[in-house]
Parts: C-alpha cells; sequence; structure tokens
C-alpha cells in the first residue's frame, strides 16, 4: 500500500491542498493521501517541524510526507527529498526537518538527503510561488510509486538547521522551554518522560504559575485548575482543565518551564 501525507500551512480554503492531491493522483493513482495538517500558521517552520517530529512515525514504513511550509519560495533554498529512518520526506531545505535529522542521529537511523533538481520529476511548467503544487507534489508521488531517493538529485551534506535546543539541568532543577500550543491552548514542552525517567518531581513551574507534579489525565482536577501531565508523545505539557493553559497564564511559545526533582 502506498501511503503519502501533506502537511501545509494552506489552510483549506482556496483550493491549494486540493490541486496538489489532484497533481499526485495524476502520477501515482492508486497512493493515499492523509492529511497530517493544513492549519500550521503562516511561515511557521518550527511549528511544521515540532508537528511532523510528533506524528510522522506513527505511520508505517516506506511512507512519503510531503511537507510545504515554505517562506522562501521562489528563492535559491533547495528542494529537498530525504529518507530519515524508514521514512521518506520531501519540502524545502528551511530547516523545517531539523528535529527529524536530529532524531536520526541519535538514533543512528538511515538518513540520506538530495537536492531534488532533476526536473524530469517536477511538472512541466514551474510558478515561482507554488512549489507545492509544481515540484513538491511531483517528486512525493514519484517517490510513492517507486522512484528511488537517489535518482531525484545529487546528495546533500549540509541541510538547513534552526536552532532546536534540548532541557538544560541546573543541579536539581531541569530548564526546559515551551515549543507548542495546540489549539486546545494546552502548552508542549521539549522536556520529555525520557529527561526525567527515575527522577522524584517535586514541583514544575511557568513564570508565577507552579504545579505539584504530574497528573496522569485531564479529569484528575477540578474545571479551572493548572496541571501538568505527560502529553500522548511523552512530552511534558501545561493545561487548563476545560480551559486555555495559554489564555490562563499568557505564556508563549519560548518561555522557560522549570521542573524540580529531589535532589
Amino acid at each position: 500500500m502506498k501511503i503519502l501525507t501533506l502537511t501545509t500551512d494552506f489552510g483549506t480554503e482556496d483550493g491549494n491542498v486540493g490541486v496538489m492531491k489532484g497533481v499526485i493522483w495524476g502520477i501515482c493513482p492508486d497512493v493515499q493521501i492523509a492529511d497530517l495538517s493544513h492549519q500550521i500558521a503562516p511561515q511557521n517552520i518550527r511549528q511544521a517541524g515540532f508537528v511532523l517530529a510528533r506524528q510522522v512515525f506513527y505511520f508505517p514504513p516506506g511512507t512519503v510526507h510531503v511537507v510545504v511550509v515554505d517562506p522562501g519560495v521562489g528563492t535559491s533554498r533547495r528542494p529537498l527529498a530525504a529518507q530519515i529512518g524508514d521514512q521518506f520526506f520531501v519540502g524545502p531545505d528551511n530547516g523545517v526537518f531539523t528535529p527529524l535529522y536530529q532524531r536520526a542521529e541519535k538514533g543512528n537511523w538511515p538518513l540520506e538527503i538530495v537536492h531534488t533538481n532533476r526536473q524530469e520529476y517536477w511538472l512541466d511548467e514551474i510558478s515561482h510561488i507554488f512549489h507545492g503544487r509544481d515540484i513538491f507534489s511531483p517528486v512525493g508521488a514519484h517517490l510513492a510509486c517507486g522512484v528511488p531517493l537517489a535518482a531525484l538529485g545529487e546528495p546533500v551534506p549540509d541541510p538547513i538547521r534552526i536552532p532546536w535546543h534540548p532541557p538544560v539541568w541546573h543541579g536539581s532543577r531541569l530548564e526546559g522551554k515551551i515549543t507548542y500550543i495546540d489549539h486546545f491552548g494546552n502548552m508542549f514542552t521539549n522536556i520529555t518522560k525520557t529527561h526525567l525517567a527515575g527522577k522524584t518531581i517535586q514541583e514544575i513551574s511557568l513564570g508565577e504559575f507552579r504545579t505539584p507534579g504530574l497528573v496522569k489525565a485531564f479529569g484528575e482536577r477540578p474545571p479551572g485548575t493548572l496541571i501538568a501531565l505527560y502529553s500522548s508523545t511523552d512530552d511534558v505539557l501545561f493545561a487548563e482543565v476545560n480551559g486555555s493553559a495559554a489564555i490562563a497564564t499568557g505564556a508563549q511559545i519560548g518561555d522557560s518551564v522549570w521542573v524540580q526533582v529531589a535532589a
């Protein structure tokens, strides 16, 4: 079974996602297409990278993920295709794949990146402002239908990366950052269950807001309570029961979160 996912900042009102699917099916008629997200904030490369890092490895091996969050469209930035672990990716060389590169390197996974500059795998006519339709969709479709990664272009040894720093220990306190805020107002951090394995958590704080340790589920506290818990992908997140932690705290992406553990 051939599977391809789409992640964009296009929304669904203007037909851009639909025409990308039309191009893909025109090249690879039997591929199944899954919409991972089309609600990435405009030009928000970091948000797209976070969503990809959390979700893509739940797909079957060999899935092709086409990513179009591309503020540099039409400039000299390179279009890329890559194998990362057992998945394939197509998108702009703007740092959006940074957390995936890091995960592959940490896990010693296969990591192969090419510059998709072989135009026989593009559409015949290329718009300067819609590479999602004219380059990334056809390249993704060709990958899904069996064209080898190496056939798409030359190897890239130096892909663009954006800062993606891990949490830092300061004695018995772990400092992390808010990395993502979802539409519920839940605030995800770069602190994971792995960072806290074997530790006794005494308190988690975000500015003036504090919560004593972690709960297992939203319903363990009354409505309006600020809580911390592990997300479905084991990130520490702040939430307000039946409310928005982002509104309640006024916190933003990049703000520090502190975990105090027993010394």
